[in-house]
């Protein structure tokens, strides 16, 4: 197995911070590090002390508000994935976290598998934002839906049109059978799909599109 990545939670909620140390451990169980941090000051502190591969970032800390924390972090560290953790719901806060450039942006109100999906995709170097109202999945092509996937959602995928079962796809990655059914919850989301077989179906439409080059 490769080694688990390391993620930097910063949130002055305990509860919270376990709540996605148990999720990161959900997409790696096998071995992912969780780092703490209770504020701004603090996480600043860790990321000068040693690299890290993802920040999770609550909005609202003792020592600073609403995207602060964010602009400061990337500006120090801007090639740093730092994904926005909050209880707001707006798609305006939505879309605000993109613009100044987080890699995501995860409501509190997630289940656990959400959660696990979006660290998954995050940290292979995709972006997790809640859709927005306007936005439908289901009006877009089947070879926009791929492009949206990760490479490694991409080899999952593949592997499931290959007909592989979740252990074996784990196998050939290099990755967990929990890290693969992350994946999956992920690529179902991106692709407007509730299961395998229409997972599959938009696939096999982007393939064949791909097989018949403009003349």
């Amino acid at each position: 197995m490769n080694e688990g990545p390391s993620v930097l939670i910063v949130d002055d909620h305990p509860l919270f911070r376990d709540a996605l140390a148990v999720a990161l451990r959900g997409a790696y169980p096998s071995g992912a590090e969780a780092m703490f941090a209770g504020s701004l000051a603090d996480a600043l502190r860790q990321l000068e002390a040693g690299p890290c591969d993802l920040v999770l970032l609550d909005l609202n800390l003792g020592d600073t508000h609403d995207f602060e924390g964010l602009t400061r972090i990337k500006t120090k560290h801007p090639s740093l994935p730092v994904v926005v953790v909050s209880a707001t719901e707006a798609p305006q806060a939505f879309q605000t976290a993109r613009t100044l450039g987080a890699a995501g942006y995860l409501p509190k109100s997630l289940s656990l598998e959400d959660l696990s999906a979006a660290l998954a995709t995050t940290l292979d170097g995709g972006e997790w934002f809640p859709e927005m109202p306007g936005a439908s999945v289901a009006d877009a092509s089947a070879a926009s839906r791929m492009a949206s996937l990760t490479p490694a959602q991409r080899r999952v995928l593949s592997g499931l049109a290959e007909g592989l079962l979740n252990k074996q796809i784990a196998h050939e990655m290099g990755i967990s059978v929990a890290t693969v059914k992350a994946h999956m919850t992920a690529i179902f989301r991106k692709l407007g799909v509730l299961n395998r077989t229409q997972a599959l179906l938009i696939y096999q439409e982007a393939v064949s599109a791909g097989d018949h080059p403009a003349a």
